[in-house]
């Protein structure tokens, strides 16, 4: 069975930081590409981040030059570094793989 578990989250104040993690098990995640994505309440979910099996990183504007997506194949784990948040960073994060296998969210909460 293919498990995608993540850790990590919580409540932070605006411009603290918080690093997301998602290990896979039962699936090789070297051989494909791994996403992080949002949904803030009543939004839909969006992309934030994909990381290809080959390195390749894009980030949606929202989000860039604040967070950064990383993996660790070794390890079968991504991470999502979230520095600077903000308020509108509100939302439960979800870890994808292969765009098959979903964790099971995360919420996290920038509040004061």
């Amino acid at each position: 069975q293919v498990q995608v578990v993540q850790s990590g989250g919580g409540l932070v104040q605006p411009g603290e930081s918080l690093r997301l993690s998602c290990t896979s098990s039962g699936i090789a995640i070297n051989s494909y590409d791994m996403y992080w994505y949002r949904q803030a309440p009543g939004k839909e979910r969006d992309m934030v981040a994909p990381v290809s099996f080959g390195g390749s990183t894009y980030y949606a504007e929202s989000v860039e030059g604040r967070f950064t997506i990383s993996r660790d194949n070794a390890r079968n784990t991504i991470f999502l570094q979230m520095d600077r948040l903000k308020p509108s960073d509100t939302a439960v994060y979800y870890c994808n793989a292969a765009r098959a296998f979903w964790g099971q969210g995360t919420q996290v909460t920038v509040s004061s």
